[in-house]
């Protein structure tokens, strides 16, 4: 089988599943395991280059209302890599290449390659997703092994947190507007032995309005950019002392404020959520409650 993944999370799931050998193409954002970023890439960012939040948030606004992706899709390289199986979504049209323009690319291609879009809202989702992976790469007994494995862990997680103060946490997904955390944030947020405020679960992420942040008032604040590695998170983070309401919360006063590797664990439905989890839990509590915690 050849396969190609034109989502990070999906090629952290082929290789979970011992398929990397079958993988024979990806995006420019597939990262994880280092061995992804040896494979031909197909896609590329339309937007142009950006550092701060709210011009992001322009471009990306500005390009949906005309009707224009935020990617492109290198066909002609499609076409010669002939895969098997193509895995891609229609969740978010910011989040990867759009399917129309998927499908319009595998018109051209030889035989018939089968297209599946992966759409997971809830960790259940994602679980369910990797077993989807594994049904139709005939991985099935690996994509249950890995499965129980990440249930394993969150019962270890969860284990760990009980009884403990569970604070009330913010998750902003973007700083500029502030935006809340969507989809299976919020459950991160549980089973890391917290209390989600202004957050949507299994829904999109939202824009928030700063008064009602002030309201809520949160106990601790993760900053948890989509697409923001480790450093971009703690720029953005560094940017709002600038306005008034993100300095007088007290999560801000108190020091209880985590700049967290966005792009890496909370926006990629894919195994390392449980990570993401983790290292929620070892934020919210001022310190690693499980061995394999890396704060």
């Amino acid at each position: 089988m050849r396969i190609v993944s034109l989502l990070p999370s999906a090629t952290e799931i082929v290789y979970a599943l011992g398929l990397g050998d079958a993988l024979v193409g990806v995006t420019h954002e597939c990262d994880f395991p280092n061995e992804a970023r040896r494979k031909p890439v197909l896609t590329a960012s339309a937007l142009p280059a950006a550092r701060e939040p709210a011009a992001i948030d322009r471009h990306v606004r500005r390009s949906l209302h005309a009707g224009s992706s935020l990617y492109t899709l290198d066909a002609e390289l499609l076409e010669r890599l002939a895969p098997d199986l193509i895995l891609t979504q229609e969740l978010c049209a910011v989040c990867a290449v759009s399917y129309d323009i998927v499908a319009r690319a595998a018109k051209r291609l030889r035989g018939d390659p089968r297209i599946v879009s992966l759409e997971p809202s809830s960790l259940e989702d994602v679980w369910a997703t990797i077993g989807t992976v594994g049904d139709l790469t005939g991985t099935q007994a690996r994509a249950a092994a890995v499965v129980a494995c990440l249930r394993e862990r969150i019962a270890a997680l969860h284990s760990a947190v009980d009884g403990r103060e569970r604070p009330r946490t913010l998750v902003l997904e973007w700083t500029d507007p502030p935006m809340s955390g969507g989809h299976w944030t919020s459950e991160l947020v549980e089973l890391a032995g917290g209390e989600p405020v202004l957050a949507h679960p299994g829904r999109n992420s939202e824009v928030l309005n700063w008064d009602a942040i002030a309201l809520a008032d949160p106990d601790a604040v993760l900053v948890a950019p989509c697409g923001f590695g480790l450093d971009a998170a703690r720029r953005a983070c560094g940017a709002l002392s600038e306005n008034r309401v993100w300095r007088e919360l007290r999560a801000v006063r108190e020091g209880r404020t985590h700049a967290i590797d966005g792009n890496a664990y909370v926006n990629r439905p894919g195994p390392r959520l449980v990570d993401s989890a983790e290292i929620f839990a070892a934020a919210l509590h001022d310190a690693p409650v499980l061995p394999s915690m890396s704060p």
